[in-house]
């Protein structure tokens, strides 16, 4: 089993707020949204990467995303512990993986995230996705620590 655990992210919201938010995958549709609204005004870098948001489709409980080759993968939630920890599971992927968000508060009005990718990956792979994997789940964390939630 390889474990992948992005940095520890300050978010200045209340961990409630977080939790809610994104214990909800359905709230991140609007996010989605405002983002290609102002894809204009992002630098190029960030620009390329939201036209990969295109294809993430939202419910309550996952998301998906067509992927080349493999088709669409989704995300999840198995689980959600209130205001501490949301877990997923990946499904139709050709790694199974799981992924958790953990949440503690900092302060009334803060609180900090990290999120830890798991998974079964066969040895010979390891060292082709490992260095993408690891990349990948700090993006996501850099992405959710970024999310304007409403406290």
């Amino acid at each position: 089993m390889s474990t992948f655990e992005s940095t520890v992210k300050q978010i200045p919201h209340r961990q409630e707020s977080v939790f809610a938010t994104l214990s909800d995958l359905s709230n991140l549709e609007s996010l989605k949204e405002s983002i290609e609204q102002n894809r204009d005004r992002l630098p190029e870098e960030a620009r390329q990467h939201i036209d990969k948001l295109r294809d993430l489709k939202f419910s309550t409980d996952s998301l998906s995303i067509q992927a080349p080759m493999v088709g669409e993968v989704s995300l999840r939630i198995i689980e959600r512990e209130p205001c501490k920890t949301i877990k997923f599971e990946t499904e139709n992927s050709p790694i199974a993986l799981n992924m958790w968000i953990q949440l503690l508060p900092t302060a009334e009005s803060a609180c900090k995230m990290k999120v830890t990718i798991k998974g079964d990956i066969p040895f010979m792979f390891k060292a082709m996705v490992s260095k993408p994997l690891q990349e990948g789940v700090e993006k996501i964390a850099d992405m959710l620590a970024m999310i304007p939630y409403k406290d």
